[in-house]
């Protein structure tokens, strides 16, 4: 049996959901053996130290994995600048990694998943990354397999591997020659029409997202995600609580059921997949509807100063 892939989670403020989080990870088959990492990060201003102390007492008490070790951010570095920093960490140590944010419910079969999807594409380059949550869309009756692929990254719950992540250029430079291209503009958005704007918010310091970043690294690297077919993770997060979730009952999804999934598959994006995952993307907002229809103007008149 290879080695596990350690645990890495990321924790700020909100006891509760860690708490729910911790519960659904530690209830996993392969906890027990399994290294969890918990990086916490430091309070961002006096109003959040107290919850933060919390969140600090509380992860000293965690049992039930092979071991933990804690990481207690002295300066608040924010959740990409942590999660960039504290995955380069843990995966040059280990050479491959399960990422979990503090407002993720995971079956049982999550960590069994991602172990499983790692060691058997560990060699195949075109997979960038693992997810364990699954879009909510309707899978074909002759869709014969447990695992599909797309374009987009998630991070919902997600592995990766070093030689992968080490890669990763997360400057703004790339950002802003990606976006002067027509090419990249017309391409990116096949894993979702909400990836420019978030794209160009990132590079104009609207946002600071290391997902945005790492979507882009996998369209630079020709790459996919790999998604299971049966969700293992249901995102609690929706309800106002977290720094980037807004209120969306749409993404709190009853977990599927608890089966163990098999990761083998065609090595193919299936269309029909690939269209409906689309069509959750797809202009869901004034801001995405009205990008869409100046972008090519913008950038044709004048790009870099509508990039700034």
């Amino acid at each position: 049996m290879n080695e596990l892939a350690p645990v890495v989670l990321f924790v700020y403020k909100r006891l509760d959901h860690t708490i729910e989080t911790v519960n659904a990870l530690r209830d996993n088959f392969l906890a027990k053996n399994s290294h969890l990492y918990i990086f916490s990060d430091a309070p961002k201003s006096k109003r959040d130290k107290k919850d933060v102390d919390k969140i600090r007492e509380y992860i000293y008490t965690i049992t039930g994995f092979e071991k933990i070790t804690v990481i207690e951010r002295v300066d608040n570095m924010g959740l990409a600048n942590s999660i960039i920093d504290g995955v380069s960490h843990i995966i040059d140590k280990h050479g491959k990694i399960i990422v979990v944010e503090d407002d993720l419910v995971t079956s049982r079969y999550f960590l069994t998943f991602l172990n499983d999807s790692l060691d058997s594409h560990a060699k195949n380059k075109g997979i960038m990354s693992v997810a364990g949550y699954s879009f909510s869309i309707k899978i074909p009756e002759i869709y014969a397999f447990d695992v599909y692929s797309f374009y987009r990254c998630m991070s919902w719950g997600w592995a990766t591997w070093k030689d992968r992540w080490e890669n990763v250029d997360w400057s703004n430079a790339v950002i802003a020659e990606s976006l002067n291209d027509t090419k990249f503009r017309n391409d990116f958005i096949r894993g979702g029409e909400d990836l420019l704007p978030m794209l160009t918010q990132q590079l104009n310091g609207k946002v600071n997202s290391w997902a945005i970043r790492w979507c882009l690294h996998h369209y630079k690297t020709n790459s996919v995600c790999l998604y299971p077919v049966k969700s293992c993770v249901r995102n609690i997060g929706f309800d106002g609580s977290g720094v980037h979730c807004g209120v969306d009952p749409t993404y709190n999804l009853a977990l599927l059921e608890e089966v163990k999934i098999n990761v083998k598959f065609d090595n193919q994006l299936n269309e029909i997949i690939v269209s409906e995952i689309q069509k959750i993307h797809r202009s869901k907002s004034l801001q995405v509807k009205v990008f869409n229809r100046l972008r090519n103007y913008s950038f044709k008149i004048a790009p870099r100063k509508w990039l700034k």
